[in-house]
């Protein structure tokens, strides 16, 4: 194999077009360089430089080599960059958009911590449940809630979203708790006007996948607002664990037919494809995963 400095020299007396301009900016001796150029021409037993007094030209075989060199010297600088770019300090402003419950639980709590942890980066965080399009709007991340995340798009996963059935407990003493999903109709169930399907719930349960009719008096296009009418104790909701986990974990609601899980969307952070990843997105992606853990924190107390 040939010694790669040789190719990098070769590489600068054609982009400079001039030995001594090669030299220059190498900091290097001119006869240095013309002795690599004729080393690599001797090993390689051909001509790859036409000389003149005044002008450098390049052979058949001089091109053909110098679009491979070219190839390898832009990998090469790509690999230092990638490597260099693990032991810098995250910095700038990060842009990023979130659902609005998802946000305001747990993206805007969370941010303390990473600015501790990253004093150079400034946040720019968007709640909204608009999911705009990441070039116009100039996001560097966006967090989503989706089935199918954007393909244009690299999609990490975060947390499942796990929606369950839930009441307070006081609902449940009036009303009785439903002990399969075909009890619902006998109950007011609070919808989210969300939902692809109006007047149906789909569940996941030891039969398969089923889908159960259900009506009631409230449809909100809120999760949170429609959490609030639950908590009040207007009826029952299917709600994801994320925006009622406390509650539950506090014994404020109550969960009815645990073996039946709403059909699973996940939460994902969602980011431009890059050649090389800045260092800011990794920091705050890695930063959000290791905050909501393998387990999501408000799931532990749930999922057996």
């Amino acid at each position: 194999m040939q010694d790669l400095n040789l190719f990098v020299i070769f590489a600068r007396v054609v982009e400079t077009g001039s030995f001594a301009e090669a030299a220059r900016r190498m900091d290097i001796s001119r006869s240095a360089v013309s002795k690599a150029v004729a080393k690599l021409e001797k090993d390689l037993s051909t001509r790859l430089l036409l000389r003149s007094t005044r002008h450098l030209s390049l052979t058949e075989a001089g091109i053909a080599l110098s679009e491979h060199v070219k190839r390898i010297l832009e990998e090469a600088e790509h690999a230092e960059r990638a490597i260099n770019s693990l032991h810098d300090e995250p910095r700038g402003t990060l842009k990023v958009s979130t659902p609005s419950s998802f946000g305001t639980r747990h993206i805007a709590p969370a941010l303390p911590c990473f600015l501790a942890r990253y004093p150079e980066i400034k946040v720019d965080l968007t709640i909204t449940d608009h999911a705009g399009d990441l070039i116009e709007e100039g996001y560097d991340v966006q967090i989503r809630v989706t089935n199918e995340p954007d393909p244009n798009l690299v999609a990490r996963k975060i947390a499942p979203v796990r929606r369950i059935l839930c009441a307070t407990p006081q609902y449940f003493q009036q009303w009785g708790t439903p002990q399969t999903p075909a009890e619902l109709v006998k109950h007011n169930c609070l919808d989210c006007a969300l939902s692809p399907e109006q007047g149906y719930w789909r569940f996941d349960g030891p039969e398969g996948k089923i889908k159960v009719p259900i009506s009631g008096t409230l449809r909100i296009n809120d999760n949170d607002a429609l959490a609030q009418a639950v908590l009040y104790g207007l009826g029952i909701a299917l709600l994801p664990t994320y925006t009622i986990g406390m509650e539950l974990q506090k014994g404020r609601l109550q969960i009815a037919l645990p073996d039946y899980l709403s059909v699973e969307r996940h939460i994902y952070a969602c980011y431009l494809p890059s050649r090389h990843l800045p260092i800011k997105i990794r920091a705050f992606i890695n930063f959000l995963a290791e905050h909501v853990g393998d387990m999501p924190y408000w799931d532990r107390s749930l999922v057996k």
